[in-house]
């Protein structure tokens, strides 16, 4: 299992804190030193069954300056929308976990996060 994280985010502290207490193996991706691809992006966003505008933070600055708000959410935008994640890591929503199984989460809430410890 992977998970994405910005040391900075409490609820990525939290996530570790639980991937521990659960004794989870697990990689660290510090997604802002090591940015994902557009093809690590769309990998992650099959497997958590979303679109990227499901997973930017837009109320983060660069999302604000490009305007992100007023973009398309259509089949055609995705490509524009996946660029804009690869080229400013910081609108990728965080934590996100990669699980051994194939399925993926946004671990922002304890029930998602539970759905990738080991049982």
């Amino acid at each position: 299992m992977e998970i994405w994280i910005n040391p900075r985010c409490t609820k990525c502290r939290v996530a570790l804190t639980e991937l521990d207490a659960a004794g989870a193996e697990y990689t660290v991706r510090r997604y802002l030193e090591d940015p994902p691809s557009v093809a690590e992006l769309t990998d992650v966003l099959e497997r958590l069954a979303l679109d990227p505008w499901d997973i930017t933070r837009l109320d983060e600055a660069v999302a604000k300056e490009l305007e992100m708000r007023g973009w398309g959410r259509t089949a055609a935008d995705r490509p524009r929308w996946l660029e804009a994640l690869a080229a400013h890591p910081i609108l990728v929503q965080r934590p996100i976990i990669t699980a051994d199984d194939g399925h993926a989460v946004v671990a922002r809430t304890p029930e998602a996060l539970r759905s990738v410890l080991p049982s």
